[in-house]
């Protein structure tokens, strides 16, 4: 015989006039969460209600219907729809779709509250992302998408950027195959193939991480904050089809650019371009390059020009900035922080003074013509010229040829220019770094390659030089040892009756930046303030020389002193040249001798492990053994498995604040010169970034607000 199943019997629905609804004691929701009630009031007001109400007739005493009602579940919704009714956009007795409950029943309106809030199940993310775009390819704008789920415009484009991801992405996320913070990252390119080529490349790589997806992603472009970007603008490179990648969910420094060629060539025609207007001026020579190396102007002699004599209306004005900038700065005095308008208003006045300190300088027409020009981008991506100076060739006198100021520049990459010229020439000279063979990662760790090596001491070199400007009495103790050798018949000298001289070391070797540096900007400024102290006229030096006070003469000679520190390792001649190898060693021995006296600390003169300037250019054993040294054991396992790229790019994360340093930028026989990786005391929840300590997260959090339904 055939087993007969019950029926079930839904509960019935029918409209009930608002002013017979009540709220019910028995919803289990305490905590506002979601969308505010008055978002939920207003999405109501535009669509109506989309979920009945659940109710339950309120009984009396002898359990007769009162015509009441009770909601233990959509307790948001009556609140919404009692805000429209407050406001009169609702009647009071307008008609409310609900589902109402038998009274007999023996499930408790608790249960019936849980059960409406927690049996259902979540829209995912990637629905909401593809219902966006839907309204998007409808006709529906960013703005009005935002507004009608109570939004930001951001997070709308957010949003429709995360489903613009490669199909085939969108298919791994949907199968929990990737976090929301992986499919972010991805965002930062359109291109599918080159977003599933990174996810392929990654493959079965136990670290994904998000900042390694963007790294990969944008390895072959160049930031928007590099000089040549700065320099040419975006707008102009965007306007001559260059592609500006953009991060919409994190700070990105205004982007990449994605065509490096393309804004080189921009960057190359506005440099000539800039260079042929001032051509016109009637110099000798010019030459134009995206940046100079350090020392480029050595050996020429720079012209005395005259700086513009201030108006009346610029003292003026200088005066009433001035008065201005003092009264603000004493308005705010007991501030703890400057008003962003104040502090916006100081800057100005600063820019508006440093303007009138660049007044621009004349020179005679004798001089332009024998003279050149640097032209080149600032660190700032500002242009800079550099005007007069004077090759060695040029300074005899003779009759110069007329001068053409309309000829045409000629691009000679490579080449200097001839002794004499008839015409003034820009010569652009684009310096490529030497490129260096790959080594192999063998077993035994090799010598550091002879060029890394000469530039970390060119570095050296320049930090030494500006501390012992500033330790006027080990530089004194410095020549005074110089002086010993000379005097003194037990030492093999060479010179004559006490002729001592400061030989300046080149560097024709060095790494990219290097004048930006804190030593050698340090070194330039206090070179200048000496330079416009001197007095002009030879003759005049020894009396001028007089009236110092000793700490100026103290001064004044360390700087000088400076300029002969060589700390520089060199390539011995195997033939028995000029350099042999145990002049460089007693030359680096006696660095390390001068770098104790001065207390030369390396780390606090700037220099910091980077890819550019170390950790790329060594194998991974070496960039092993620094993280070891530096971070500890720990931290040197976490990226062992890594390509050597990515395993140079994450070794500058983790030792950024160290304090490591290579072999030849430290003090030798110190027991101190690195930390200690291996000691008991390893900081090593310091010196791991937080994405290598292993806590997984779907990353749902990071859109800002909680995915939820509009209406519920």
């Amino acid at each position: 015989m055939a087993t007969t199943v019950q029926k079930i019997t839904l509960s019935s629905s029918r409209d009930i006039p608002f002013n017979k609804l009540v709220l019910s004691q028995y919803n289990v929701r305490r905590v506002k969460a979601g969308v505010s009630i008055e978002e939920l009031a207003e999405d109501i007001a535009r669509r109506t209600l989309l979920q009945s109400l659940s109710v339950r007739p309120i009984l009396d005493a002898d359990g007769v219907e009162t015509g009441m009602f009770e909601i233990p579940a959509g307790g948001r919704r009556y609140h919404a729809l009692e805000l429209l009714v407050k406001q009169k956009r609702l009647a009071k007795t307008a008609p409310i779709p609900c589902v109402v409950r038998d009274p007999s029943t023996d499930i408790l309106s608790e249960d019936d509250s849980l059960a409406e809030n927690i049996q259902r199940a979540p829209l995912h993310p990637l629905d909401q992302f593809r219902a966006f775009q839907a309204l998007r390819d409808k006709g529906r704008s960013e703005e009005d998408i935002a507004a009608a789920f109570f939004t930001s415009v951001n997070i709308v484009k957010q949003r429709l950027r995360l489903v613009s991801v490669s199909p085939a992405l969108l298919d791994v996320y949907a199968e929990d195959g990737m976090s929301l913070d992986q499919l972010m990252a991805f965002t930062v390119t359109s291109d599918h193939a080159r977003q599933e080529q990174v996810w392929q490349a990654l493959g079965n790589a136990w670290s994904k991480e998000p900042y390694q997806i963007r790294r990969m992603l944008t390895e072959k472009t160049v930031r928007a904050s590099d000089r040549r970007a700065v320099f040419v603008g975006l707008d102009t490179y965007e306007a001559a089809g260059g592609v500006v990648l953009r991060d919409l969910f994190q700070s990105d420094d205004g982007g990449w650019l994605e065509d490096v060629a393309l804004l080189d060539r921009l960057a190359d025609e506005k440099l000539k371009a800039e260079a042929e207007t001032i051509a016109a001026e009637g110099w000798k020579w010019i030459e134009v390059a995206v940046d100079f190396p350090y020392g480029h102007n050595r050996g020429l002699r720079r012209l005395e020009g005259v700086t513009a004599a201030l108006t009346e209306g610029e003292r003026a004005a200088i005066e009433a900035l001035n008065a201005e900038y003092a009264k603000l700065e004493a308005d705010h005095a007991e501030a703890d922080e400057l008003p962003d308008d104040v502090d916006q208003r100081l800057g100005e006045i600063e820019t508006a003074l440093a303007a009138f300190d660049n007044r621009p300088v004349a020179y005679a027409p004798a001089d332009i013509a024998r003279a050149g020009v640097f032209v080149s981008i600032g660190a700032e991506g500002a242009l800079l010229v550099d005007r007069g100076y004077v090759r060695p060739e040029d300074e005899a006198p003779a009759a110069d040829p007329e001068l053409d100021s309309d000829s045409a520049i000629t691009i000679e990459p490579g080449r200097n220019p001839p002794a004499a010229s008839v015409a003034p020439r820009a010569i652009i000279t684009v310096a490529s770094p030497a490129s260096e063979p790959d080594e192999e990662d063998d077993e035994v760790i090799k010598p550091l390659p002879e060029r890394l090596v000469t530039e970390l001491t060119v570095e050296r070199t320049l930090a030494l030089r500006d501390k012992l400007a500033t330790t006027p009495s080990v530089a004194f103790q410095t020549v005074l040892h110089k002086f010993c050798l000379d005097v003194f018949a037990r030492y093999l000298a060479s010179g004559t009756a006490m002729e001592i001289s400061v030989r300046s070391a080149s560097f024709p070797v060095q790494a990219q930046g290097l004048k930006d540096t804190h030593a050698a900007k340090a070194i330039a400024e206090r070179h200048k303030a000496w330079e416009e102290r001197l007095p002009k006229d030879k003759d005049a030096l020894w009396p001028w020389l007089a009236t110092l006070t000793d700490d100026e003469q103290d001064a004044l000679f360390a700087h000088c002193a400076s300029f002969g520190v060589n700390a520089l390792y060199e390539k011995a001649d195997r033939y028995g040249g000029s350099v042999s190898a145990h002049t460089v060693d007693q030359r680096l021995a006696d660095a390390d001798r001068l770098a104790k006296a001065v207390d030369l600390d390396m780390v606090q003169a700037g220099w910091r492990p980077t890819v550019e300037n170390y950790l790329g250019r060594v194998p991974k054993r070496r960039i092993l053994e620094a993280v070891r040294e530096g971070a500890g054991d720990h931290a040197a396992e976490l990226i062992d498995h890594l390509k050597k790229g990515d395993m140079a790019k994450e070794a500058e994360r983790l030792l950024a604040d160290t304090g490591w340093l290579p072999e030849p930028l430290r003090v030798s026989d110190t027991g101190d010169a690195t930390p200690d990786g291996n000691g008991a005391d390893e900081p090593e929840s310091e010196a791991l970034p937080e994405f290598l300590a292993g806590n997984e997260d779907d990353g749902v959090e990071n859109l800002e607000e909680p995915l939820t339904l509009a209406a519920e």
